[in-house]
């Protein structure tokens, strides 16, 4: 197999290891102001994933460093191009973290509250502006014979890209719900399962205008293997939606967490060979082709990822083995 091929690959299980792990991490967040009524309650919402919130975004460094090492003139215009984004997201992100890890060290009110806040914020908005990254990605976006992006950031927003990005809010909100269905106790199960109902069906009706606006306003279809990825993404949403109506959370877990993935593997099938297209000509898109490192790069990352990410893959399933339990609120150091 060429190596630029497998790196294409490698990207694409990156990103489905990031959108399903991340996916949950920031539905917990965006559900914290409104599932839990008191400070012992968000503290549990927070417990359920403060063990493997960092783990999780690793992925997404480990997708960018890959990307940048990979395929170094996609990194360069997709950063560049999309650099008010980004850096919105990287505020969003940074303020999560610290929120994180400082919320609870003071027991003032106003602080806690605004640490809750920047949790949901910090969640919220890389979870739509993901969705707006990927759909741009295949709808494409202003790049020139120089594969320099010429548009500016009101260029990224469009109907279909704002769709797409409320649809993965909207996903990432109802895996984030099943997550805590399987994390927490008591009272906070059945608010999680009706957080989880609800959500469900705005992200129903958005996704499905995902796919007819895909169909529409992208080639991905013309990709057989895309289209019925997407579809069967739809079908195993359809299977956790109905997974969770009659409790049966975690079968709806792991369907959802295969919504994530065949979304994700939809889009990347419908882009490749491209990574990003040209929305001025599509001789101009970026592939694999024209983007990639060199052969000896590329061969020097495959050693490196062949050594290095079974330990990392041992080592964060060792993490949720160990904190595999329900999070009770009596257990909380005060």
């Amino acid at each position: 197999m060429d190596l630029s091929v497998l790196w294409f690959i490698l990207l694409t299980v990156l990103f489905i290891g990031f959108f399903f792990l991340e996916g949950f991490d920031y539905g917990v967040g965006i559900l914290l102001p409104f599932l839990g009524k008191n400070d012992t309650e968000r503290r549990v919402i927070i417990n359920t994933v403060g063990p493997v919130w960092d783990g999780n975004e690793v992925w997404m460094i480990t997708a960018g460093g890959a990307m940048f090492a990979a395929f170094p003139h996609v990194y360069a215009t997709l950063f560049s191009g999309f650099y008010l984004a980004l850096f919105l997201m990287l505020i969003a992100l940074i303020g999560r973290g610290v929120a994180f890890e400082f919320r609870s060290k003071d027991e003032n009110p106003a602080w806690r509250s605004t640490g809750d806040f920047m949790i949901f914020f910090g969640s919220a908005i890389p979870a739509l502006l993901w969705g707006v990254a990927v759909t741009n990605l295949i709808q494409g976006v202003p790049i020139n014979a120089k594969m320099q992006y010429v548009g500016t950031f009101f260029d990224l927003l469009s109907p279909y890209t704002l769709v797409g990005g409320i649809a993965f809010f909207l996903v990432f909100t109802f895996h984030g719900a099943l997550y805590l269905t399987l994390k927490t106790e008591g009272d906070m199960v059945e608010r999680a399962r009706n957080a989880a109902v609800k959500t469900g069906v705005l992200a129903a009706v958005f996704c499905l205008t995902l796919v007819g606006m895909t169909y529409t306003n992208t080639d991905l279809f013309t990709s057989m293997g895309a289209g019925i990825s997407l579809w069967g993404a739809v079908v195993m949403f359809v299977g956790a939606y109905g997974a969770v109506y009659v409790k049966r959370y975690g079968l709806g877990f792991i369907l959802s967490s295969l919504t994530v993935a065949l979304t994700t593997i939809a889009f990347f099938w419908g882009l490749f060979p491209r990574l990003m297209v040209s929305s001025l000509n599509p001789a101009w898109s970026l592939t694999i082709v024209n983007s990639s490192s060199s052969h000896y790069t590329l061969t020097i990352m495959t050693i490196a990822a062949l050594a290095l990410v079974p330990v990392v893959l041992v080592y964060q399933g060792w993490v949720y083995w160990t904190f595999r339990k329900r999070v009770n609120a009596k257990e909380l150091e005060y």
